[in-house]
């Protein structure tokens, strides 16, 4: 009874917590829960909504039901969703709102979703920027998802120069992105600079673009401060949700539950339904002998066809083990020196890395930072705060930033190199192989 008066409580809570324009009616999960279609295509909108802020992209509720139900189901897939169930549901969102409210709910855990939401629509007072130079590996929950594949996933082959073509208009993208951020960079160093000991904050010293803006337009603070309060609200209701989060979960089990009782009830009979409609086997068939002989002939050539294989294999192993070792012997005589120099300086670029990522990670840095303009007074230097402290050890200067990208950039280089040299090796092993084939190397 009491989880029962605290459900209601911790569902209003975390709908609060969600952004004003994805945020859903607490009944239209109750519905869900007993898997009414009146809330299907509520969720899917949700969820649309949900996936576009986490990707980046832009969204509008005029956007096609069919085109939004697509996107929803490759963005779960490339998360990892497993559930297969989600991904055969109909494109009209007429059925499955059980389903979109389980995958809503692995969003919650998975992705830590309403954490996510708030650091991206959370209001930026300060001139702020996203740092990371962490090094992480792909995530646990994209390994394997290849094995479900949503319906928009491509059919046919890929042409070549399509990619190429593809890689280029993002070269292109990328290096206008960056011309802009330059820019961008330029403009805020002169609001810095300009507004420069105008502020209250003596540490701080200068506006933001923010407060900039205010100075000029005072109007506008009403606007900042309705947008202030609104996050104060998600940020209260967040609280809440934390408290009652366990409840949420506890509920969210019965619900799970429900979904594979129903579903074993379903394939009980189906397997019931296919069963009744196998056609009997006659005990007498004329063409058993026939199609036996024949099986008993396929499988004694494909067991000689084993042999000749296994023999052709040893064979070319035993070549290519003499070849191996003619080379190896040649390259004692002839370049020994050399090839254990590449080795060496290859060991101490190994050493070198691996010093590099067991030194402690005070210096990693990832999430959102202030940025900070510092005269070239001894007394400062120029750098990255993640908030405005007289401790030193809050900030990193621009030169510590760049030296550590400059690491990673040259890290990221020698292993290109390496990849590229695998594959140049390959390649030549693949052309030694083919008769009549002459390849030139680029």
């Amino acid at each position: 009874q009491r989880r029962d008066r605290a459900l209601p409580v911790a569902v209003g809570a975390l709908c609060r917590a969600l952004p004003p324009c994805a945020r859903p009616a607490p009944d239209a999960l109750r519905r869900a829960r007993f898997d009414r279609p009146q809330a299907s295509l509520d969720f899917w909108r949700l969820l649309y909504a949900l996936l576009k802020q986490i990707q980046g992209g832009k969204w509008t509720e005029s956007d096609a039901i069919d085109n939004q139900i697509r996107f929803v189901k490759w963005a779960l897939w490339y998360h990892g969703y497993g559930r297969a169930e989600l991904y055969r549901l109909p494109s009209d969102g007429s059925a499955g709102s059980r389903e979109l409210l389980l995958a809503f709910s692995w969003l919650l855990h998975r992705l830590s979703l309403l954490e996510q939401l708030l650091a991206r629509n959370r209001v930026k007072t300060g001139d702020e920027t996203s740092v990371c130079t962490c090094e992480d590996d792909l995530p646990i929950s994209q390994k394997g998802t290849t094995e479900i594949a949503p319906e928009c996933g491509p059919e046919d082959r890929v042409d070549v120069r399509y990619l190429q073509w593809l890689n280029g208009r993002l070269r292109f993208q990328w290096r206008s992105l960056h011309a802009q951020h330059q820019e961008q960079c330029k403009l805020l160093h002169k609001i810095h600079l300009f507004t420069s000991g105008s502020h209250m904050d003596q540490i701080l010293g200068h506006f933001s673009v923010t407060e900039t803006d205010l100075v000029g337009q005072p109007e506008n603070y009403k606007q900042l401060l309705q947008l202030l309060e609104s996050e104060t609200m998600q940020l209260e209701a967040f609280l809440q949700w934390k408290q009652l989060e366990p409840v949420y979960w506890q509920w969210m089990e019965t619900v799970l539950d429900n979904a594979v009782e129903e579903g074993n009830m379903c394939e009980s009979q189906d397997a019931h339904i296919e069963k009744s409609e196998l056609p009997k086997v006659t005990s007498c068939c004329p063409w058993a002998d026939r199609l036996t002989g024949q099986i008993d002939r396929l499988s004694r050539d494909l067991m000689t066809l084993h042999d000749q294989l296994h023999k052709l294999v040893t064979h070319r192993k035993a070549s290519w083990c003499e070849k191996v070792k003619t080379r190896k012997e040649e390259l004692q005589k002839e370049g020994f020196s050399a090839t254990a120099r590449k080795i060496q300086k290859s060991v101490e670029l190994k050493l070198l890395d691996l010093t590099h990522l067991c030194a402690q990670k005070k210096n990693k840095m990832h999430g959102s930072c202030r940025l900070v303009f510092r005269s070239k007074h001894p007394a400062s230097n120029t750098g990255l705060g993640r908030s405005v402290s007289k401790e030193p050890a809050s900030a990193v200067s621009a030169t510590e930033m760049i030296r550590e990208l400059q690491m990673r950039e040259a890290s990221l280089e020698r292993e290109l190199k390496q990849l590229q040299e695998e594959c140049r090796r390959r390649l030549d092993e693949i052309a030694e192989g083919l008769d009549g084939v002459i390849c030139i190397s680029p």
